[in-house]
This record gives C-alpha cells, sequence and structure tokens, in this order.
C-alpha cells in the first residue's frame, strides 16, 4: 500500500486550542495518497490559514530603529538601549488596552516615567535616557505622520546634570591599575586593559572594539571610533604603550584562534575577541581586589578627564579627546579640578 503523507498543521504554537483544533481538522480534510480515499467524494479546498496580523505598533519602531540605524549612525549598543525603552513603553500602552500609537498622550508617559522609578526602582540617569529616547521617537512619528500631535513635546528631562561622577585619585588608579597579580593567567591582558583605559580615557565599547592596528606605537597614538562612527586620535602614554606591546608580544598569540579572533587586540580565554561586558568585568573584579568601591570603566574615563583638566589641559581639549560632541559635558569635571 501507498504511504500516507505527514499532515501538516500550519497553526502557530501561540494559537488557542480552540482555533488549533479548528485548523487541523482544515488539514484532516487535505486529500490522501491512500487506496481507501478513492470510493470518498472529492474533498473541498481548505481554507488557506491566516498569517499573524502585524501589530500597529510594529511599524513605526522598525521605521525609526533604521532611521537612527541607517541616518544617524547610531552604534548597536545605542540601538538596544533605545529599542528596549521603546520597548517598556509599548508594553504599558498594550496593558492599558491601546492598540497603536496613536493613543499616546501626555499623561500617559508622564505615568509610565513614574512606574520606572516607583516599581522598578530605577535610577534617576536610566529614567533621564528614557525620556530622550521618547522625545526622539515621538518627534520622529509625529515627523512622519503617525501622530497628529507630539505627546512629548513638553516632555521635560530631570536634573540628573547635578550629581557629579565619581572620581579616582592618583593613589586610588595606581592602586586599581597594579590589582592584576603576575599568577593571573590574562595577567598581561589585563594589565594592558588597564593602562588603555585609563591612559585614552576611553570607553568601555571603544576599547573592546579596538584592532591590532588602532595602535601607532611610534607616534604614540591611537586611533579609536567612537560613537555616531566619529574618529579621533589619542595620544597614549609610554606605561600604557609597553603594557600592550609586552601583551601582544607574549600573551596574545597564545590566546588567538584562527577564523574566530580576526584583529581585535583583545581576547578572552578562548580566543573570542572580548565585548564591553567582558571590560566592566575585568576592571570590577579588579577594584574589589584593590578594595575599591564604586568603581567601573567610566570611572576611569571620568578621572582621566578630570586629571587633564588639573594639569592644566584646555576644556576644549579634553572634549575632543574624550569624543564629545558638547563642551557642555566636560564642565562636569571642572568642580573636582
Amino acid at each position: 500500500p501507498m504511504t500516507q503523507r505527514p499532515s501538516f498543521n500550519p497553526a502557530p504554537r501561540h494559537q488557542t486550542p480552540a482555533n488549533r483544533l479548528a485548523t487541523q481538522t482544515a488539514s484532516s480534510r487535505l486529500p490522501r495518497t491512500s487506496a481507501t480515499t478513492t470510493n470518498r467524494p472529492s474533498p473541498s479546498k481548505p481554507r488557506p490559514t491566516k498569517a499573524r496580523k502585524p501589530s500597529r505598533f510594529e511599524a513605526p519602531v522598525r521605521d525609526f530603529l533604521t532611521y537612527c540605524k541607517v541616518e544617524c549612525g547610531f552604534a548597536p549598543a545605542t540601538l538596544a538601549a533605545y529599542a528596549g525603552d521603546i520597548r517598556d513603553l509599548w508594553v504599558e500602552l498594550a496593558q492599558l488596552g491601546h492598540t497603536s500609537w496613536e493613543d499616546l498622550t501626555h499623561e500617559i508617559i508622564t505615568e509610565h516615567l513614574k512606574n520606572l522609578r516607583d516599581q522598578r526602582n530605577m535610577e534617576l540617569t536610566s529614567i533621564a535616557r528614557h525620556v530622550a529616547t521618547i522625545r526622539v521617537f515621538c518627534r520622529f512619528t509625529h515627523t512622519a505622520g503617525v501622530l497628529e500631535d507630539n505627546p512629548a513635546e513638553w516632555l521635560e528631562q530631570p536634573e540628573t546634570w547635578q550629581k557629579l561622577p565619581t572620581v579616582m585619585h592618583d593613589e586610588q588608579v595606581q592602586q586599581l591599575l597594579s590589582a592584576p597579580q603576575p599568577s593571573d593567567a590574562l595577567y598581561l591582558r589585563d594589565v594592558a586593559l588597564l593602562e588603555l583605559l585609563y591612559a585614552g580615557g576611553l570607553r568601555a565599547s571603544e576599547l573592546a572594539d579596538m584592532d591590532t592596528a588602532a595602535i601607532h606605537f611610534e607616534l604614540g597614538v591611537c586611533r579609536i571610533m567612537g560613537k555616531g562612527n566619529k574618529e579621533r586620535l589619542v595620544p597614549i602614554g609610554r606605561p600604557a604603550l609597553r603594557a600592550v606591546q609586552r601583551y601582544l608580544d607574549e600573551l596574545r598569540p597564545d590566546l588567538e584562534k584562527p577564523g574566530i579572533s580576526g584583529e581585535r587586540i583583545f581576547l578572552s580565554r578562548t580566543g573570542q575577541p572580548i565585548t564591553r561586558v567582558v571590560v566592566w568585568q575585568v576592571v570590577k573584579r579588579h577594584a574589589k581586589r584593590a578594595g575599591l568601591k564604586d568603581v567601573h570603566p567610566h570611572t576611569l574615563r571620568h578621572s582621566f578627564a578630570t586629571q587633564m583638566l588639573a594639569g592644566g589641559a584646555d576644556l576644549r581639549v579634553v572634549r575632543e579627546l574624550l569624543g564629545h560632541s558638547s563642551i557642555n559635558t566636560c564642565l562636569l569635571y571642572t568642580s573636582d579640578a
């Protein structure tokens, strides 16, 4: 006898049992090749299964993120943060029974931000980022004609600039840089990582993404690709250059894996290029070993800027070295300099 072909159930997994049963019933009416079906009347053509109807929330979000990536050149980390912030607002709007962004109002946004503070215990800096994301998203959707009015037009940014950044003094910096021990398996890598992070005032993502060709040892500079794909040259001191050179000569060849490592400078134990998360972990681990609290990669960046200004560097020069687009951002460091 001929083998019966397995029936295909086109019902997606998220359908209710009733809908799935209806779809299975329709599938069971498909013509079979078995001889037992030859005397049966020809069945009617089964109904095509309806595809999932896209949510009216999706398209504006997708268009906005595409705009941020293509037109604005935002980094992947920034795009991920924007997507997460918008998702939080989307979820709350849907929970209130709304079906599109057209229902978004200033009151809903205000209540959403209040919930972030009261229910999720978010820091003020994180709420400020949500505010910035919502303002940009609403301006984009209003310009695109999705929203008739801009509900975030009068949304005020929390006054986060009054909170001064954490800065380490010289002795604390030296304690951190001396924390890696020669007995550590990745001692040379961690020393080079900490030295370069502080010497260049780099962001964690900038350090993780740096290629071997980015450092010019003879000139003592490194080429950094910052936010918005903006390139800048940063001078690097001799201690950091020596630490990086020793790591490249003595340890990196042992970590490198063909087809995996690429040209990235800093590699993991398995030969994978490290991520910004690994940079954070390395700094936190050695800060704990050195007995330092509340230290992360940005603390080294803040300390670098403060030490530069304390040494007499011009504010505009510091702005260029840090890769900031506005000089106002650097004014934070003048209070400690």
